[in-house]
């Protein structure tokens, strides 16, 4: 079997087009596609440092590592919880909103592009194979940790 028949390939490779494609618009703006997923993953009240992680699939050392460059360029800030001072969240400044309007701007922009060239079965039809993929990785997922 040749890579370019495999599943692997192909999510691998449209992945890779994508983050490249996010990264040069996020650099634009002194970012990264992390500090965009991030910006777009906290609440208007704010979210829990540690409910970001399993929200966006990031490990703590890389989500730690964003937060701090995020903090340093101004985007977020860090709060105690008044209800329980264990907890941190984080709350974008006003710098941050006006680069969340942009990553959403640009995930839409994208997105808009893609239907412009897919019929809504051809969509239909990716939706369910990623899930079903999905599934598959889940199921393997569980079963390794069984045994």
């Amino acid at each position: 079997m040749h890579a370019q028949e495999t599943v692997d390939y192909h999510i691998r490779s449209v992945w890779a087009a994508m983050s490249r494609m996010y990264n040069a618009k996020a650099s634009e703006y002194n970012g990264t596609m992390s500090i965009g997923y991030v910006l777009l993953n906290i609440d208007k009240e704010g979210t829990p440092s540690t409910s970001l992680g399993p929200k966006m699939g990031m490990e703590s050392t890389s989500l730690s590592r964003t937060l701090k460059r995020m903090e340093d360029q101004g985007l977020i800030t860090r709060k105690r919880d008044e209800n329980d001072g264990r907890m941190v969240r984080i709350l974008l400044t006003d710098r941050g909103k006006d680069l969340r309007r942009l990553a959403k701007l640009t995930i839409l922009d994208f997105n808009e592009e893609v239907r412009e060239h897919l019929s809504a079965d051809d969509l239909k039809n990716f939706f369910h194979v990623m899930e079903t993929i999905s599934g598959i990785l889940e199921k393997q997922k569980n079963l390794r940790s069984a045994a």
